[in-house]
């Protein structure tokens, strides 16, 4: 197939941070759009949670202060003390129990949000136009299905619940801090400032580091898919080595991204810490000096160890938002190439005229019916109001048509023909003359530049792509089978057709023989894209495929090109079949196979250089008597 050019794995630019604050805040509206309930309550754990473990950590300053200075002097007992301690375990118990809730609940909403960006990416995706496929990997697709959204699910379940966690654990911890000792709140701030500052630099290190993992990921991927599709034809050439070699490339590309990036952020972790213990080391210092020099009046014992304890209580949660940052960042390389995915541009359709149901009223008048009739029109509605119907014939016209890939390199030039109901086209030319070019700009995988294309009358770009490709029976080069029956994969050309409907479809494409000699006959399993088949086998359901959704245009892509002479003319007799009384434009490799065409097209450079029937392009020894006769030689 004639495919535009397009960078396949280019590498994408580095995330500045706003442009991360922003991918991380559509996860949240993502999160809060299907589970806002689920997430709210969350919070309210997370925040129960820290209130309850922050009472745990106060509860030594009353200990040592008014319950052991208390029982020492007589002010206090110990069934005070034990009926304190028993009300701690009670609100110590409730912390745990919506520590519990909210990992369940995560679970629920992790594990929710991970099916639905599947199936929205997976419904995105069938609705982008054939040129996305054409111009990304199919493996480096997959990685996003797979590595990307796996990064999500990490961010979602883990990473961003462990975030939140720790900045509700660090307000309620500063809180705390300021009503127990301003003058050593500064101190610490000033500690805690130095090191987010150093953190920061790491984390905007990191962050080029793992999105380049991601990308890189992606392009082994796509090259493993590649290698193993394409493993006969690297056997053939003797290319493992080859193989080896570009492999050896990307995994060593993969390597060195996620090298860098996890060397910088493997540092972030001993640097906090040790930042951590140098915070308490001098808040431990100044406030044993604020207790002696003030005599206990600015600092107590029990202030100062309850201090000590919300200090590091303070570090240790910017401490764990800098180690989750690198967490998070990954998490967001993957993000954005989800979204990237749910973001490319859909296949637009602007077309209004649809495909109905008809049937011929008592005056030879078209009317539109409820039931399947076997007989289909176009019902197209007017500005005015009216509404008329064409009858589906399968009469295709180009008129000055020209097309191109992208701007830089147009590939068809003024291309003028028509094919009268029934008539059967045949294309021939060189590889890249523009043959596959022209069929799909029928089924509008493309859309043309200039020109006009019309069906039965009526602008392509006025019919729904969905109701013009339904009336549109394709038979490509390369067949492909899904895993299923022999039935299932006949079916798939009319999803609602009976067996019999299906079993009628193969002996009209001469496949019904050896189906039944098959070890299950029609319900016989295909796996592996049809592999316990052979090229014609596969080739004769893909006929009968295109047979049971019984079109009145047809295309058939160099059907028989990849297979042999004999049974080259079992497939012919298949096709010739379910030609009969339709349009059909044939792209054929082997010219005796177009001889009894209607009209023959000679392309050349995305021109029709020569037209007429296989006679009269014979007697005009032109560039299709040289194809012919060099071809017959070959065959020969």
């Amino acid at each position: 197939m004639m495919r535009g050019p397009g960078r396949r794995g280019a590498p994408m630019p580095a995330m500045s941070l706003k442009g991360q604050g922003k991918l991380l805040a559509r996860v949240l509206r993502f999160i809060m759009k299907n589970y806002g309930v689920h997430f709210i309550i969350v919070l309210l754990c997370i925040f129960a949670t820290a209130i309850c473990t922050l009472q745990g950590t106060l509860f030594t300053k009353e200990l040592i202060d008014v319950h052991i200075k208390g029982i020492l002097e007589g002010t206090s007992t110990f069934d005070y003390l034990l009926q304190r301690l028993l009300r701690l375990a009670g609100i110590l118990a409730l912390g745990v129990a919506c520590s519990y809730l909210q990992q369940r609940i995560m679970v629920v909403v992790t594990q929710g949000s991970m099916l639905k960006i599947r199936n929205e990416l997976f419904t995105h995706m069938e609705e982008l136009p054939i040129k996305y496929f054409d111009t990304h990997s199919h493996g480096d697709i997959m990685s996003v299905y797979t590595n990307d959204v796996d990064a999500m699910r990490m961010l979602i379940g883990g990473s961003l619940t462990q975030l939140v966690n720790s900045s509700v654990t660090l307000v309620t911890t500063f809180t705390s801090m300021i009503m127990l000792s301003p003058i050593m709140t500064v101190l610490s701030i000033v500690l805690v400032t130095l090191t987010m500052l150093v953190s920061g630099k790491l984390v905007g290190m990191c962050g080029k580091f793992f999105a380049a993992q991601q990308e890189n990921l992606g392009k082994l991927n796509g090259y493993i898919e590649e290698m193993t599709t394409g493993q006969k034809v690297v056997k053939v050439f003797c290319h493992e080595d080859k193989a080896q070699e570009g492999f050896d490339k990307l995994n060593e590309n993969l390597r060195s991204a996620a090298h860098n990036a996890n060397r910088w952020s493997n540092t972030m972790g001993p640097i906090n810490n040790n930042f951590g213990h140098i915070s308490y080391v001098i808040c431990a210092m100044v406030g044993s000096a604020l207790a002696i020099m003030s005599g206990g009046k600015l600092m107590t014992l029990g202030k100062l160890i309850t201090y000590l304890s919300l200090n590091r209580n303070f570090t240790q949660p910017i401490t764990q938002v800098t180690q989750q940052m690198n967490a998070i960042i990954m998490a967001l390389a993957g993000a954005r190439r989800v979204f990237d995915l749910m973001d490319a541009e859909p296949e637009k359709d602007e077309g209004y005229v649809e495909l109905v149901n008809a049937h011929e009223d008592e005056n030879g008048n078209l009317v539109e019916s409820e039931k399947r009739t076997g007989m289909w029109a176009w019902k197209h509605p007017h500005g005015d109001g009216t509404v008329t119907l064409t009858k589906l014939e399968g009469g295709v016209v180009f008129d000055g048509v020209d097309f191109g890939y992208n701007e830089e390199k147009q590939v068809l030039f003024d291309i003028d023909m028509y094919a009268m109901p029934g008539q059967k086209i045949a294309f021939v030319g060189g590889t890249g003359a523009g043959k596959t070019t022209i069929t799909n700009l029928i089924n509008r995988f493309y859309d043309i530049q200039d020109g006009k294309i019309r069906y039965d009358g009526i602008n392509v770009n006025k019919i729904k792509k969905d109701d013009l490709r339904k009336s549109l029976g394709m038979v490509l080069q390369e067949t492909h089978l899904f895993t299923g029956t022999v039935l299932d994969n006949i079916r798939y050309g009319k999803l609602d057709a009976t067996d019999e409907e299906c079993i009628a479809a193969a002996k009209l494409a001469n496949a019904d023989s050896f189906i039944r000699k098959l070890p299950e006959g029609y319900n016989t399993m295909l796996t592996g894209d049809g592999s316990n088949l052979s090229q014609g086998q596969r080739q004769l359901l893909a006929i009968a495929r295109a047979a049971v959704a019984d079109p009145p245009c047809l295309i058939l892509d160099e059907a028989t090109s990849s297979i042999d002479t004999r049974t080259e003319t079992l497939v012919q007799r298949g096709m010739d079949a379910l030609m009969h009384g339709r349009t059909t434009f044939v792209i054929a490799h082997r010219l005796s196979t177009v001889k009894n065409s209607d009209c023959i097209m000679v392309l050349e450079q995305g021109r029709i250089i020569e037209r007429g029937t296989h006679d009269d392009l014979i007697e005009q020894k032109g560039k299709y008597y040289q194809l012919y006769t060099g071809n017959a030689i070959q065959q020969g």
